[in-house]
């Protein structure tokens, strides 16, 4: 039986995972500072980062590594986020274990439209150079023959019950005054990645990581929709029509002045502005031609898990 070690096993990513790879009859170590959410088949080991004899311990017998850690949004900068990362990779040095690592939009252009493996990392916004050194970062430690590494890059995340996404924070956060709000235009895509459907996406390149190069990076498209088909797959799941309105972007930019995380929220507003496809002919592949849950059968699942 394969091994798979969750660090940060609470979080929205590290539960999905975790449950994908139980079904998939892997053996789940999650790490974690508490058993907070007590998954099924999930063998808990509580640690922290921070120390890393516990890192180590918790991934001893793994054959993968799946790093969920992540930091507050407002909580990036100043080094935070790469030191975290150098934490794992401590843990990880010279174990030639495979580290599979979320990856997102972030770091290309706005002017890029079609986001292959390939296209050229030229982040617009701080965040962006953020997530581009980290994976730099992993580039190293996989050259320097320490680890394998496996980006996996999708879309905005959105699952039933999910908490901290642009679904429940933004589309859904009046829907109980029957309010529904989008933070673009409705005639430009979006990129969406379904939970459940990344999860399996780590399990099957999880399953077959032996064929692949030292540092490589899949692109899983998910749903590519723009705003009104995403509004009206979010009508069709409600029992009674809601109604739409813009959301209030300058009332976010007024609340960071005072508020850090909505103004790294706002900044970020440019990828509501422009529409970025992830494709990745080699994972297309890989997944088969049915892979995945149909855009409206998701969206519906998401939507009714905010209703009570």
């Amino acid at each position: 039986m394969q091994t798979i070690t969750i660090l940060g096993v609470n979080g929205r990513i590290g539960q999905e995972v975790a449950k994908a790879f139980v079904g998939a009859k892997w053996r789940v170590i999650g790490m974690g500072r508490g058993n907070r959410v007590k998954l099924e088949g999930v063998e808990f080991f509580e640690g922290d980062v921070n120390f890393p004899d516990q890192t180590k311990q918790a991934i001893a017998e793994a054959d993968v590594v799946f790093n969920a850690l992540n930091l507050p949004y407002d909580k990036w900068d100043k080094g935070r986020a790469e030191a975290l990362l150098s934490r794992v990779l401590d843990a990880m040095k010279g174990s030639g274990k495979t580290l599979m690592f979320p990856g997102n939009i972030y770091n290309y252009a706005a002017s890029e439209h079609v986001i292959t493996p390939d296209t050229l990392q030229k982040p617009e916004k701080e965040k962006g150079e953020i997530r581009k050194r980290m994976e730099e970062m992993l580039a190293r430690a996989s050259v320097a023959g320490d680890i394998q590494t496996l980006i996996i890059r999708t879309g905005d995340f959105f699952a039933p019950g999910a908490e901290g996404t642009g679904f429940d924070m933004i589309m859904m956060r009046d829907i109980k005054k029957g309010v529904l709000q989008y933070p673009g235009a409705l005639s430009l895509y979006h990129s969406w990645a379904y939970l459940p459907d990344v999860a399996e996406v780590y399990v099957k390149i999880a399953q077959v990581r032996q064929e692949f190069a030292q540092f490589e990076s899949f692109h899983f498209t998910g749903h590519f929709a723009t705003g009104l088909q995403m509004i009206e797959a979010m009508q069709a799941a409600l029992p009674q029509k809601a109604k739409l309105k813009a959301f209030p972007w300058g009332l976010l930019r007024f609340l960071g002045l005072f508020m850090s995380l909505m103004r790294e929220v706002v900044k970020m507003k440019y990828l509501w502005d422009v529409p970025q496809r992830l494709e990745d002919k080699k994972l297309e592949a890989l997944l088969g031609q049915d892979f995945g849950t149909p855009f409206d059968v998701a969206v519906a699942k998401t939507t009714r898990s905010y209703l009570s």
